[in-house]
């Protein structure tokens, strides 16, 4: 799992944007990526911007209202509700702490479609209301298409990492009756038991990277011909 988990992770380092949160906890894994928290926020902000043009053009201001509840409350909680719990569940290796990341995903998933549709009055700039108001303002419909893309764009990522996740659980031998077990036994909760798992697991990918380090690997050849012309 930890192989599978480095090589993720080398695949979504290229993507990563320079203006990471600087508030990022230290002491959390640095195999998994840390993008889609900045991606969504942007888009939050992006669609601040895209519902107050929408408001200018003559859409009303419920939308742009709607929009800064969405920027201060869903930024925040990006965070602190998925961001943080995804990466104390590989931390930790807890089946439960991967259940909790998986029941509250699957609603951001849920919610970043709905933010895609964009049902007028909601706060967000969907393609159904980014659509409609080009009959009324084709520049504040052009700049709220912005936004509708971005959503768009979170909510195909939101499913990619959803699902490599879950794949990345499941392939551990991850399951529903060994999150229960750690429930009833606690295990989920002991600092001791999840020191000693995340050493493993760090030790398990270290050694994967080893691995993979060609400078590791003897040189066969070489030595062949140094011992035939000796």
């Amino acid at each position: 799992m930890c192989k599978k988990i480095y090589y993720l992770w080398m695949f979504y380092s290229s993507f990563l944007p320079s203006f990471l949160p600087s508030f990022l906890p230290s002491f959390l894994p640095s195999f998994l990526p840390s993008f889609l928290p900045t991606v969504y926020s942007a888009t939050l902000v992006v669609n601040f911007v895209g519902c107050m043009a929408w408001m200018f053009g003559g859409g009303g201001v419920t939308n742009f209202g709607m929009s800064i509840m969405w920027l201060i409350l869903f930024t925040p909680c990006s965070y602190v509700c998925w961001f943080r719990p995804v990466y104390k569940a590989f931390k930790t290796d807890s089946s439960f702490n991967f259940m909790a990341f998986f029941f509250v995903f699957m609603a951001q998933v849920a919610i970043s479609i709905i933010q895609a549709i964009g049902i007028p009055g909601w706060g967000v700039c969907g393609w159904l209301g980014t659509i409609v108001f080009f009959g009324t303002s084709i520049f504040a419909s052009i700049i709220m298409l912005i936004p509708t893309i971005m959503f768009t764009a979170v909510a195909v990522l939101s499913l990619i990492a959803l699902t490599t996740v879950h794949n990345l659980y499941r392939g551990s031998g991850g399951s529903m009756s060994k999150a229960q077990e750690e429930w009833a036994t606690g295990t989920w909760q002991n600092p001791h038991v999840q020191e000693a798992t995340q050493q493993a697991a760090l030790g398990a990918a270290h050694g994967a990277m080893q691995a993979q380090d060609p400078s590791n690997t003897p040189n066969y050849s070489n030595q062949m011909l140094i011992q035939n012309e000796i």
